[in-house]
């Protein structure tokens, strides 16, 4: 799947491929007005999954975004790193995130706020992943936790279902997590995060039911912003309900950002399908995203420096 001859860019209107990033805010802004950046209140989130594999250089790469984006000596509520998953190949265990993961992401451990992806569970109980991420990882065996990001409330959360107490149905264990967190945190703005995502045209994995009860009580607590990964490429589409229907009411707006480094995968369909905004699969690249009080501007930045999708968006 990594045969560049099998990949495709699309960019849809709107959308700038820059020479170099600059790590800014701008970019085009949609329909709804949000509200001016206030560097002072802003904070930093930067994310894709999908990462280290000892003997490829594409975590090195993408670790070296990190660099340019949080240098030593940035304070610690500047950001965070969210690595999605799958942070360690082939099998999660604890040698391999020390000798893949740690030379690379690894150099931002104390700023990391992680998820499971489903290679972390080829070691049982990911064992590996609770061992080297620690209390940053949140109750060891769950797998999600929340906490807050400057104005902003950031929910990580498990979407290795069978691993669960009753899965991610409604009314699992995690389910009833969440709604009571939601209630207890009513933030103007809300981002939850994990490693399968609900909607993708990619052509390995595709859109995963599996979450969709999840996704349905985030959007009935009026949340914005989903991010994953497992899908090995990068894909930004509109406010859409748990069922796939657009919503710009109360939908969630999702981002695939699989290019942490271990490989890339090519689309299902071309042309995509109408409210996918923006997907690139020939680059390794994070995702930046500005979290301000009342809206966020987001940044795909490519290894080369090139931003290659960015935009902004008012909370709901």
């Amino acid at each position: 799947m990594g045969d560049a001859g099998r990949h495709g860019r699309l960019l849809i209107a709107g959308l700038a491929l820059l020479a170099s990033a600059s790590c800014g805010d701008g970019g085009p802004t949609p329909a709804n007005s949000p509200s001016p950046p206030n560097p002072a209140s802003d904070v930093i989130a930067v994310a894709a999954g999908d990462i280290a594999n000892c003997g490829s250089s594409g975590a090195e790469l993408t670790a070296q975004l990190l660099d340019a984006i949080f240098p030593a000596g940035t304070p610690a509520a500047a950001g965070d790193v969210l690595p999605l998953g799958d942070n360690a190949y082939n099998d999660g265990t604890l040698r391999q995130y020390q000798q893949c993961y740690a030379p690379t992401w690894g150099r931002h451990l104390d700023r990391s706020r992680p998820v499971p992806g489903n290679h972390d569970y080829h070691t049982p109980g990911a064992a590996g992943y609770f061992d080297y991420f620690g209390s940053l990882a949140g109750p060891r065996g769950l797998g999600y936790y929340s906490y807050t990001l400057g104005a902003w409330h950031l929910i990580a959360l498990n979407s290795n279902c069978d691993e669960l107490d009753g899965g991610c149905a409604r009314g699992s264990a995690m389910e009833r997590w969440l709604r009571d967190d939601l209630a207890r945190n009513p933030a103007q703005c809300t981002l939850a995060y994990w490693h399968h995502p609900r909607f993708s045209t990619g052509a390995v994995h595709g859109s995963d039911p599996r979450m969709q009860d999840i996704w349905a009580t985030l959007a009935e607590f009026d949340a914005d912003v989903v991010l994953a990964g497992h899908e090995h490429l990068y894909e930004r589409t509109g406010p859409r309900s748990s069922d796939g229907g657009q919503d710009t009411a109360h939908g969630l707006r999702q981002f695939v950002v699989g290019t942490g480094g271990r490989s890339l995968y090519a689309f299902r369909s071309a042309p995509p399908e109408p409210d996918v905004e923006a997907r690139e699969n020939q680059d390794f690249g994070v995702l930046r995203m500005t979290l301000r009080a009342q809206s966020y501007a987001w940044q795909f930045i490519a290894t080369s420096r090139a931003v290659l999708d960015e935009g902004e968006a008012s909370c709901h």
